[in-house]
Formats: C-alpha cells, structure tokens, sequence
C-alpha cells in the first residue's frame, strides 16, 4: 500500500471513528457467540488421526480380544505383606465391588485368580485363589503365598515379587459418548476408595491406568484455560503499562488483544474445535502475539508526540513506517504457526491453524479498530526532545563501533551453547506429561515402583489359520520370543498363552513340576484348552487372550516405565528376533506407549521437513520484499541460530525433548522473525533516505528499538507463563518459545546490525 493511500484510508477510518469501533465490536460479539460450542475432550486418543496405521492396529488388537481401556488399583498394607487376612479381605472387598463399577467388562486380582490344580489323576479343578480371606488359617495363607509367587499369570503383573503389594485390574468398555463414561468411572472409583480406606486405614491405596489418565488430561486441560488465562492476561497488562509508561495506550492495546482473542475463540468455537491439553494454549498464545502489532503502532504513535506531532498526525505517521512491516510479519507469524499442520499429531494441527487465524484477526484490528480507538481515547503526551544517550544509541554505539568484537563475542556464544544439542535426547513418555501436582502423577509412580508401569507392548501373534494356536511349533515359538522378552532388562513380566498350557500340562499330570512344560501332542494341548475354558467362573474366560477362531494369541509385554526412545529400540530388537527365529510368526507391538512413542518420533521428522517448507515460503517472501538476495538470506541468520542456541541451552540444563519439541521450531521461528523484519525494513528505508550504514543503524535502533523490546519482553513472558502449567507439553513448549525470543532480540540487537554493517558498509 502506496503512502498516500494509506493516508487516505486512515482519514477516512478516523474520520467515521465511531462507526468503525461500533462495526469491530459487532463483528466481535458475532464471533464470540461460538463459544459455547467449543467441547473439550478427556480422550488422549486425540493426539492420532483416525486414520493412523498404529491406532488401527491398536483398535483391531482391542476389537479382537478385549478394551485396553483400565484402572489399575494398587493396595500395599503397611504391615509389609498382602498375604494376610485383612489385606486378602481388603482385596476381595475391592474386587467385589469393582465388579459394579460402570461400563465394567472385567475384574483381576490376586483373589478371583482362577487357581488350577489336579484332583486324582485326571480331573481339573478351577476356582477363586482365595475364598473366605477372613477364616483362613496360617497354612492356608502359606498355600495362597507360594501359589501366587509362582503363577506367571500374578508375579510381577498383580502381585509384587516381594510380596508387599497386589492390585486389582478392572477392565471397562467405554460407551460411545466416552468422555461421560470416563467421568461416571472416575467418580465411582473415588467414592470406592474412599470407602475403602475409611474402612481399611492401615492399607494404601493407589489408583493408575488407562481411564484414569483419561481423566488426567481433561483436569489438565481445564487447569491451563482457568489458571494460566489470567496470569498472562495481567502479565501483559503490566508489562506493556510500564513499558509504554501509559495507561490509556496500554487500554487501547489490550483492546486490540482482547478483539482478537475473542474473535479467534468464538469463530473455533463455530467450526466446532475441540480443545485436548494440547491445543488448549490457542487464546493463551493468541494473546500473546496479537499483542505485538498494537504496541508497534502504539510505541511509534507516543514516539510521534513526543516530537511534537498532534495525535492525527501521529497516528498517520505510525502506520506510514509500521503498516508494511506489521503486514510482512503476520504473514511470516501465521506461515510459522501454520507449518504445525506437518506435525503427525491433528491437536497440534488446530493449534497451528486458530493461532494463525488469530494473527489474521489481530492484523484486521490493528489496522480498523486499533486507530479509531486511538483518536478517541484521551491520549495526551508531553513534546521532549530527542534523547541521545537512550540505551538504544549506546547499543547503536557499541555496534557501529566494535563491530568485530561483537561478531566475534556473538559467534563464540553460538558455539558454546550449540555445542549443547548433542546433549539432546529425543524422548518421551505419557505419564511423564504430568507433574506431581496431579494425582495420576503421583498414583502411577508408586505403582510403578511398586507393582508394575503402565507402559506395555501388546503383540497379536498369528498362528496361521483357525484353531492353531494349540499346535506344538506355534506355542513353542511364542514360549521362546516371551522367554527372550523375559531376558530384556527393561521388561518387568510377559503374559504370553503358552504359560496357561504349560500349567495345565503340569496340573493334568498330578502337579508334577517336571510337567510343567508344553505337550508335544496338538490335540492334547487342545483338551486342555477346552477343558479349562469349561472350568472357568464368569468374567475370567480367556478371550482377553486368544481370539474367537483361536487363529491368534495375545502377549503382553509389561516394562519398568520405559521412554519412548528405549521402546522403540525394544521393539526394534524384537522385530529382528523374530526375523532370525520365527520368519512364519506375525506381529508388531502395539498399545498405548508404543502409540505414543511413534507419534513422537514421526511428529519430530515430519516437522523437520515443514519447517524446512516454511523457511523456503519465508525466505522467498523476504528475498522479494526486500528485493535483495543478500538481506533476504542475511535475516535468516538471526532466526535460526536463536533456535539453535536455545535448544543448546536447554540440552546443557535438561538434556531431554519431547513432543513439544516437534513444534517449536516452526511456532519460535514464526513469531522471532518479526522483530528481524522490523528491524530491516526500519533499515532499509533509512539507506534509501541516503543514510551511511552506521548512521542507518543508529536511526533504526532510535526508531524500533523501545518497540522491539517491548515486544520481546512482552512475548517472553506470556510465553513463560506456560512453565506453570502442569503438563509437560505446555511447559517446555513455553520455556523453549520463551528462551528463543529472548536469544533473538540480542541475535537484533548485536548479530544483526554487525552482520549489515559488514557486508553493506561498500554499497550506496
């Protein structure tokens, strides 16, 4: 837009003031009515499109034998000892009255096991491991404890292998509204519980798994709009108030913030978003960045009066050196946010996708909205003369003259803290997104330490056709890719098939432990099979296990709270395993973790690759606009290394990156190369004016420099409000954000003018 046209479009806008802020607020509450259709979700399903290969696999796994969906319950006396009266009493209370929990499919515990054992020489007895906990006497106790201690089906799975702690497994199916179901579930087993350790206050109970993280993410999802909303809304107010040093031009800021948060929410509430953890930040960082634009306006327009202008005049004058570059950096802001649609998981999709259409609206409101309210708010400033030792100038100074110095001191710095990535470890576990103020937390520590992690590898493993899994081959080959499992350092237990056929073969031959092998002969091993299934109470049938056609068995490799990193590797050996050793045997880990583990690695390649689209897009538009090949490749320079740097940063401090790494990039560089336009299209126009390069850097810093920190302070610490969150994505997704702008308002302030006076310092 031409000057003179923009000064015809400003004279109008301020001349039809009223009508232009009465249309704006229209348009606002219009936008805003849309909240109330916002949902969100509990399900951490969210995090994988509905047609990932993985999270088919996973449902397929869950439609042929059983749901996945769980809570797990750990009891742990204080006396030391499960294998008491009290406590065996406790645990069938708990098992009892799990049975009534909504939507519940099956309950597991170390006294419902369904215990086998030879009576005679031919018959087969199954029932409960424990009857009537509260009359058994020392012997019988003794029998429960050797009986479970040797059951692979207990030991490490139920039963801890000290002994001092069991659980009880209740498996659910989810209705389809599951979100409700989770909550009717959640508030059964609390007020369960409760009853329980009123009633048995010398045993500790602890409640993890599936459905409980469910719960967890709604918590934290609620927990971030309600707390974190507020502090950032009052974190910007102050700082932009003190920064600008007024209170009216900090009203007419927050105006313009609040115009486009609104609007961004309303209009995601009409599309139907749903807001999961992950995407819950969209207002919070909408509020954020919207709030850049305004005061770039806002700063110029005080910076205008103060020499003197009238407030018109000043308003024109603002957007006249403001309006091209807040244009380019939305466009360069929303190209950032929206190459989060290359991230695997679609959460991060809408947190691309609304934050980009809230820079669109806070660049609607800045350039309608934000001048009319400006000539209508009673905005006085004092003329001063022009400051020449502002901390700006000295920077200008330090600069123009130590130029050498400064690329030397600047390069050094980027070495140093580079040198921190190869500290990086790309790694990441679910339970982990929580930290020890939730409950969940808290509750799947101890269980893990305890009793056994939430983090699984489930195999379907296919025996070829109908009826086969009782062939002699297939058992022995699951037997040895579980025993191979069982040898793995990380994993805890394996429940596999041929351990229920092993133990039948021992109890049909009298409990001889030299039985306790698998039956050479297909059709015995099938009695077995049948005849056990027929002994087997309600609720314990084996189809969590072996499917309908008995074509295919389910392993269940249990481990010690591993990351992603390590499943992955876990997984990977196992594939090689059954490469070299069992070519016919069929099967990939699947299961929550392992979910999970992919989806964070295939986040982070992918968002190599749009990151990489988004520079190309950003690196055309600026070679373009600033008609250069040279600059438009110099202002990449200081949007990358502040990346680089900050992730050095964060490996020498915490070495660890999850998913929210994945994302950082492209958010961090979409917002960091504002402050690089501005400082080169500020730039630029002074060496067209016939400024020297040294006299052209002074008059930028003169000119964006109080804007530029103020921005920067500003999006700091909005962002940085984010590590008070609870949720890990959240908060290293802020801290990462929050330590790159930081790094690459000095990359501006030093790298920048160093790099412009060494390379244009020759050129008219």
């Amino acid at each position: 837009m031409s000057d003179s046209l923009l000064e015809r479009y400003l004279a109008t806008t301020l001349r039809h003031r009223r009508a232009v802020v009465a249309l704006a607020v229209l348009a606002m509450c219009a936008a805003t009515i849309g909240v109330r259709f916002i949902g969100v979700t509990n399900n951490y399903l969210v995090f994988f499109r509905d047609d990932d290969p993985r999270l088919l696999a996973f449902r397929a796994l869950e439609n042929t034998y059983s749901s996945t969906d769980r809570a797990l319950v750990a009891i742990t006396p204080r006396d030391g000892s499960v294998f008491t009266r009290e406590a065996l009493a406790a645990v069938a209370e708990l098992t009892d009255a799990a049975w009534e929990a909504p939507y519940v499919r099956r309950v597991d515990s170390l006294t419902n096991y369904s215990h086998s054992e030879a009576v005679g020489e031919d018959d087969l007895v199954v029932g409960p491991l424990v009857e009537d906990a509260a009359s058994l006497g020392d012997d019988d106790l003794a029998r429960i404890e050797a009986v479970a201690m040797d059951a692979a089906d207990l030991a490490g799975r139920l039963v801890a292998r000290n002994g001092d702690t069991t659980g009880v497994a209740i498996t659910f199916v989810l209705p389809e509204n599951q979100d409700q179901g989770v909550l009717e579930i959640d508030e059964y087993l609390d007020a369960l519980l409760e009853r329980a350790r009123a009633r048995h206050p010398d045993i500790a109970y602890h409640a993890t798994g599936d459905v409980r993280m469910h719960r967890a993410f709604a918590q934290a999802t609620a927990d971030d709009l309600a707390t974190l909303t507020p502090i950032v809304l009052v974190t910007i107010a102050v700082l932009t108030a003190v920064l600008l040093r007024s209170v009216v031009a900090t009203g007419a800021v927050l105006a313009v913030v609040a115009f486009s948060v609104n609007t961004t929410v309303g209009l995601a509430g009409w599309s139907g978003v749903v807001f999961s953890p992950t995407n819950s930040g969209v207002p919070i960082i909408v509020m954020v960045v919207a709030v850049a634009d305004a005061i770039h306006i806002v700063t110029s327009m005080l910076l205008g009066m103060k020499r003197g202008l009238d407030r018109e005049r000043a308003i024109v004058e603002a957007y006249r050196i403001n309006t091209w570059p807040i244009f380019l950096t939305s466009v360069t802001t929303t190209a950032g946010f929206l190459g989060l649609n290359a991230a695997e998981s679609p959460p991060f999709h809408d947190l691309g996708n609304y934050v980009a259409l809230g820079v669109s609206c806070a660049l609607v409101y800045t350039m309608t909205f934000l001048p009319a309210v400006l000539a209508m708010l009673p905005l006085r400033v004092r003329p001063q003369p022009a400051e020449e030792s502002t901390v700006f100038h000295r920077i200008a100074t330090l600069v123009i003259e130590r130029r050498r110095a400064v690329l030397l001191a600047t390069t050094g710095c980027v070495l140093v803290l580079a040198t921190g990535t190869l500290h990086i470890e790309l790694n990441d576990n679910p339970i982990q997104y929580f930290d020890d103020r939730y409950e969940f937390r808290r509750d799947s520590d101890y269980v893990a330490q305890n009793l056994t992690s939430l983090d699984r590898l489930e195999y379907s493993l296919d025996a070829g056709r109908d009826g086969a899994i009782t062939e002699p081959g297939y058992l022995r080959t699951v037997d040895a890719f579980a025993a191979w499992f069982r040898q793995q350092p990380q994993v805890t237990h394996v429940q596999a098939f041929p351990d229920v056929i092993k133990r039948l073969n021992r109890n049909l031959h009298g409990d001889d432990p030299t039985f306790h092998r698998l039956p050479a002969d297909r059709e015995l091993a099938a009695q077995y099979l049948l005849l056990y299934e027929l002994s087997l109470p309600f609720g314990s049938d084996l189809n969590d296990r072996i499917d309908v056609a008995k074509s295919a068995t389910r392993m269940v490799v249990s481990t010690d709270g591993s990351w992603s990193r390590e499943l992955l590797q876990l997984e990977e050996r196992a594939q090689r395993w059954l490469r070299e050793n069992a070519a016919g045997l069929v099967g990939e880990a699947t299961g929550i973790s392992m979910l999970f583990a992919h989806v964070s690695r295939s986040s982070i390649e992918n968002m190599l690759g749009g990151t990489t689209g988004v520079l190309a897009v950003v690196s055309l538009v600026l070679v373009v606009v600033f008609r250069s090949l040279r600059i438009g490749l110099l202002s990449l320079v200081p949007n990358f290394i502040p990346a680089i740097m900050s992730f050095g940063l964060w490996g020498h401090l915490v070495g660890r990156v999850g998913i929210a790494s994945s994302v950082m990039v492209a958010i961090a560089f979409g917002i960091i190369v504002d402050d690089t336009i501005h400082f080169l299209t500020k730039y630029l126009r002074a060496r067209r004016e016939g400024l020297a390069p040294p006299e052209a850097v002074r008059t930028t810093f003169t000119t964006v420099g109080h804007a530029l920190l103020t921005t920067t302070v500003v999006l700091a610490a909005g962002f940085m409000v984010f590590s008070f969150s609870g949720f890990e994505v959240s908060w290293s997704l802020g801290l990462l954000v929050a330590t790159t702008i930081l790094l690459a308002l000095g990359a501006d302030f030093l790298l920048l003018p160093a790099l412009l006076l060494t390379i244009d310092r020759n050129r008219p």
